[in-house]
């Protein structure tokens, strides 16, 4: 008898997605935006102000490996609603924000936070529902994504619901944080129930693999390696290599464009068009690439991300004129989102499912060095 229920795995897949949305969309996407106003009211200076956002990403990668703990002892449904609880201490962390030692540790709780709410849980879920895992991801990351687009524009609406006021802003998104992770640890369902789906859907990848024939275009192992056999391919340093050079340009574009382009004398609301429109390629990249990763073996899409990153990050050098800002956009934006989905793809096809929560989290050690 079938223990996977198909409407209740596109269920969780969508409320996954909207817990990757929302958090997307509130830290990563809003704290360059709120931060200066945050700095200027605070008297603080830029260089303190945007350790913040160093901090943010880099206790992102560098708690990467505490959620796969998390997971094997407690569950998935455990380590969201241990997450939750940190994203609602760094929101308040940065709602009160009395000086820069409780806005720094803000923005460290809510690093570690996104890792166990988000990339982590998600990608181990929806490995364990679809055998398949191409769309699914680029769902899931798609939605991710849409967050980024939304971001800035929550916080202009927000802070002008406020009325110039910022820290009502991060109480609210507090709030958002306990109402979906509650949701998502309420349809996540226990060890058991997953477990025994992860059983029926490596069977099922099994057979497929077995059944592909020799020439197949997309590349799938039969065998699940573990993590020390896998770090001992060059595939997987080239897997972490574009990994950190996607979060080192990606990071440093979103936290720094507001106050760059500004200093460009682009006008602020001509900025917070073109990040958005390079979020807003994240989108069109992930889903994309969740169309054709199960038909375009993954490695030529992280080739071509790597590529569109660099020439999105050359043209942001300069991007005074709206052709040089299209080109930001579009580059950082394709390459950024797409980068991500190939290589949660790539890990899983070299190296298998039941290794992947640790393999995954590896390779997002490498998120603290490029922060």
């Amino acid at each position: 008898m079938s223990t996977t229920i198909p409407w209740r795995s596109w269920l969780l897949l969508g409320a996954l997605s909207l817990l990757l949305f929302l958090i997307t969309a509130s830290t990563f996407s809003s704290l360059g935006v709120v931060l200066p106003a945050m700095i200027k009211e605070n008297g603080w200076s830029f260089f303190h102000g945007f350790l913040g956002f160093t901090l943010l990403g880099a206790f992102c990668g560098a708690s990467s490996k505490f959620p796969a703990i998390l997971i094997r002892k407690i569950g998935v449904r455990g380590a969201i609603l241990a997450g939750s609880a940190v994203m609602v201490a760094g929101f308040a962390c940065l709602a009160l924000s009395p000086g820069l030692l409780v806005y720094w540790l803000g923005t460290a709780l809510l690093g570690a936070g996104y890792q166990m709410m988000a990339l982590i849980p998600g990608t181990h879920v929806l490995s364990m529902l679809f055998k398949k895992r191409a769309l699914p991801f680029g769902i899931y990351f798609t939605i991710g994504s849409l967050g980024g687009v939304a971001g800035p524009w929550m916080v202009v609406t927000g802070m002008a619901a406020a009325h110039g006021g910022w820290r009502p802003y991060w109480w609210a998104q507090a709030v958002a944080s306990v109402v979906v992770g509650a949701l998502c640890a309420a349809l996540v369902g226990g060890r058991a129930w997953l477990e025994a789906a992860a059983v029926e859907t490596d069977k099922a990848v099994a057979e497929d693999i077995q059944a592909a024939p020799a020439n197949t275009k997309v590349y799938r192992t039969a065998v699940d390696w573990t993590v020390k056999e896998a770090v001992r391919t060059p595939q997987f340093w080239v897997i972490m290599a574009a990994y950190f050079a996607h979060l080192l340009g990606g990071v440093t574009a979103v936290s720094l464009a507001p106050t760059h382009l500004s200093e460009l004398h682009v006008a602020s609301a001509v900025a917070i068009a073109a990040i958005s429109l390079e979020s807003l390629m994240q989108v069109a990249a992930r889903m994309g690439g969740g169309l054709l990763g199960d038909r375009v073996d993954p490695r030529w899409l992280l080739a071509g991300a790597q590529g569109m990153m660099a020439v999105g990050l050359l043209a942001l050098g300069h991007a005074a004129s709206w052709p040089l800002l299209m080109l930001f956009a579009v580059g950082v934006g394709i390459g950024f989102g797409l980068t991500v989905l190939a290589v949660s793809i790539l890990l899983l096809n070299y190296y298998g499912r039941k290794n992947n929560l640790e393999i995954f989290s590896l390779v997002c050690l490498v998120g603290a060095v490029s922060a």
